[in-house]
């Protein structure tokens, strides 16, 4: 999760939403790490969840990433949460609760949802204290500046 929230610093360093992803292998081996680049790529798919698993997907020449661990500062949105099902990722690690958009446990339940042909284990909460202040952060600059 530390090396999560170095790509959420890089994301505030380059003026977009702080979250950041890390994908581990079953071996311990980070294959990808990214964070959001929706402005810097004008993209409004660029998340750090989204990009970290194109990275591992070509890390591993496969769309599934069996055996894999995400690990990410911000719990993921539906968008997100689907390609985290798609990809087949086993375990989901995140930090600060997403409250507006938070589709593993805050708004909706699709990692463990039954309905869905995989299921994830889900470790919520490790580290949110810097997980959540990094945003909260971000948005606070953002609104002085009168940014939405």
């Amino acid at each position: 999760m530390r090396r999560a929230l170095q790509e959420a610093q890089a994301a505030m360093d380059e003026d977009e939403v702080p979250v950041g992803a890390v994908i581990v292998r079953a071996d311990g081996r980070v294959i990808a790490s990214d964070h959001n680049r929706r402005e810097q790529l004008r993209d409004p798919t660029a998340h750090a969840e989204i990009l970290a698993i194109t990275q591992a997907a070509a890390a591993e020449d496969s769309r599934r990433l069996d055996g894999c661990t995400l690990f990410v500062t911000l719990e993921p949105c539906p968008m997100c949460a689907g390609a985290v099902l798609q990809a087949r990722i086993k375990t989901v690690v995140f930090g600060a609760a997403d409250k507006k958009a938070g589709a593993v446990c805050s708004l909706y339940e699709l990692l463990s949802d039954s309905r869905m042909n995989h299921r994830c284990e889900v470790i919520a909460g490790v580290l949110p204290e810097p997980c959540g202040s990094i945003l909260t952060q971000f948005f606070q600059k953002q609104r002085a500046a009168g940014k939405k």
